[in-house]
């Protein structure tokens, strides 16, 4: 099943890079040099979250609706 979460992107002056959270799972971030990389890092962690999850049995949070 595809799930839709928001992602807000945004640059981190400390990191110097750009990070990428997804506010619906908790911890869910990645960074990047660009834009699109940090974009790209998160889908994988996003994946990685939710199948940890589904191997721990824990519930997945459903993605905000608009």
């Amino acid at each position: 099943m595809m799930r839709y979460y928001e992602i807000i992107l945004y640059w981190s002056n400390k990191d110097e890079a750009f990070i990428a959270e997804v506010p619906e799972l908790p911890g869910c971030a990645a960074d990047g040099e660009t834009y699109q990389e940090a974009l790209q890092n998160v889908q994988v962690i996003m994946q990685e979250w939710i199948e940890t999850a589904q191997e721990l049995g824990r519930a997945i949070p459903e993605a905000k609706v608009v």
